[in-house]
């Protein structure tokens, strides 16, 4: 049996239109998430600090990860971009305790890197992620 390897772009309804990119990316069962800032429906930047922004980073790319029929526990591997380290570390419970609320107590390989800047200036995270979705709940909407 052969995998279906073409890549599909992964664009859900409920975050905004991208121009120039896609959410994600569908090959076979992989699904690449690409990176997602804290913008909302209205292609702002949400306010209220670090915890706020990785709530709606995090959950933008989840509804990535859904579009496919992924789940939280699909996801092998997150990148995670800062501009400011100190900050999310300060805020590290409050963050974990986002993470367990949005994705449960399964947690992929990580990596958490620092960055002068984002695409949105006001931006002070990007999380890309990696999920395998098995063929059960997979769904291609070629």
């Amino acid at each position: 049996m052969s995998i279906d390897l073409t890549p599909l772009p992964v664009n859900p309804p409920e975050l905004p239109t991208p121009s120039g990119y896609s959410h994600g990316t569908l090959s076979g069962n992989t699904v690449y998430l690409g990176g997602q800032t804290a913008l909302d429906a209205d292609m702002q930047i949400v306010p209220g600090g670090i915890v706020e922004q990785f709530r709606q980073a995090f959950g933008n790319v989840l509804a990535t990860l859904r579009a496919v029929g992924g789940v939280p526990e699909d996801l092998v591997g997150i990148t995670i971009y800062l501009t400011d380290i100190p900050d999310y570390q300060a805020h590290g419970r409050e963050i974990g305790k986002v993470w367990r609320e949005l994705a449960g107590p399964v947690y992929p390989a990580m990596a958490g890197i620092g960055t002068t800047a984002l695409w949105q200036p006001e931006a002070m995270i990007e999380i890309v992620g990696v999920a395998v979705v098995p063929d059960e709940r997979l769904v291609r909407a070629d």
